[in-house]
């Protein structure tokens, strides 16, 4: 769980600070007629830096799972405006001429310069490639294609499972290649401004980084037989930035906002059906419905399959907020009680 600070506008509004971080992951939301302690494996305050979050969250562990061929997925989830871009990018400030400073950068640039510092210790037996999605009113768009966005379809095969079809996927070897490739595929972003938020993500963003690394003693090998003997692994490190749930009438939204919104509710709904679902115990299961929406397709691997998944659950202090934050927090329960067996 990340709490963020409270903004400037609720502070002079005068709204009250309900949630507080008890320590040891446990987080306490207090309020008229509600008092309640949630726990978790780590909270991170108001006051926990971009660094706390990566390294206290288990990031790091996540990238090195990824180079060993599992899949693994990051989600920022909350309501809009409680902090799920700036948790996993930094400001929305920074540009290709205007980097941000190191100490803001977020838990995706973070995790690149890890991966290309355990790639450089590997020698050239990793490749490393990108791509990047966002899914907009329920169509499937490439971020990295060039000219504007177009809508690809997605596809079902028994060995692939859910993928889309003819998505652009980037080679990369340096930090400043995939840091281009993120800030190009986020220009390209749906947003939009309203009540709650100046820069609202009207869109679920996936970016995903393919692993694909050669196992195997090389020196021992003639060079004619190292390709066909060398078995590869391939991992992906997903990183899954959900657009906010949002009350329609508290952001002020009409006409193709109103849509949006109503759109983004229904598909993360549909997530929070399967994750509901998928935390009852084996035994008790039924059929998992992830063709209820796009975005349940796309993730269908890292909520249920062989995927390992941090979910980082981001909330308001303010007493504002409070429904949609007690909502966020028993979303963020449920997740946690899904076992998977990667």
């Amino acid at each position: 769980i990340r709490v963020r600070p409270l903004t400037c506008t609720e502070t002079r509004r005068g709204d009250r600070r309900v949630v507080h971080s008890l320590g040891d992951g446990a987080v306490h939301v207090s309020a008229a007629r509600h008092d309640a302690t949630f726990g978790f494996s780590a909270v991170f305050d108001a006051d926990a830096s971009q660094e706390d979050v990566f390294e206290g969250s288990g990031m790091r562990q996540l990238v090195e799972l990824a180079i060993d061929g599992f899949s693994c997925t990051v989600f920022a989830f909350g309501q809009t405006g409680s902090g799920k871009t700036y948790t996993l990018m930094g400001p929305l400030t920074q540009s290709e001429t205007q980097p941000t400073s190191p100490a803001l950068v977020g838990l995706m640039q973070r995790s690149f310069t890890c991966l290309l510092e355990q790639s450089q210790s590997r020698g050239s037996d990793l490749a490393l490639s990108a791509s990047y999605l966002e899914i907009y009113n329920e169509q499937v768009r490439d971020l990295l294609s060039p000219g504007p966005p177009c809508t690809l379809p997605l596809r079902w095969t028994k060995t692939r499972g859910f993928y889309v079809e003819n998505q652009l996927s980037v080679g990369f070897e340096s930090l400043e290649a995939i840091i281009s490739l993120l800030l190009q595929g986020s220009q390209r972003r749906r947003t939009s401004a309203h009540a709650l938020n100046r820069h609202s993500s009207r869109s679920h963003a996936l970016l995903t980084i393919h692993i694909r690394s050669r196992t195997g003693s090389k020196h021992h090998l003639p060079n004619i037989f190292q390709p066909s003997t060398c078995p590869s692994k391939q991992g992906t490190l997903c990183f899954v930035d959900l657009a906010g749930s949002e009350r329609v009438k508290e952001t002020g939204s009409s006409g193709e906002l109103s849509v949006e919104a109503n759109s983004i509710n229904r598909s993360l709904l549909a997530l929070g059906h399967c994750i509901s679902l998928l935390a009852k115990p084996r035994g008790k299961r039924t059929h998992i419905p992830y063709r209820d929406s796009k975005l349940t397709r796309l993730l269908a691997r890292s909520l249920g399959g062989s995927g390992i998944t941090l979910m980082v659950a981001c909330i308001s202090p303010s007493s504002r907020c409070l429904s949609e934050t007690l909502s966020t927090l028993h979303y963020a329960c449920r997740a946690r009680r899904v076992t998977t067996r990667p």
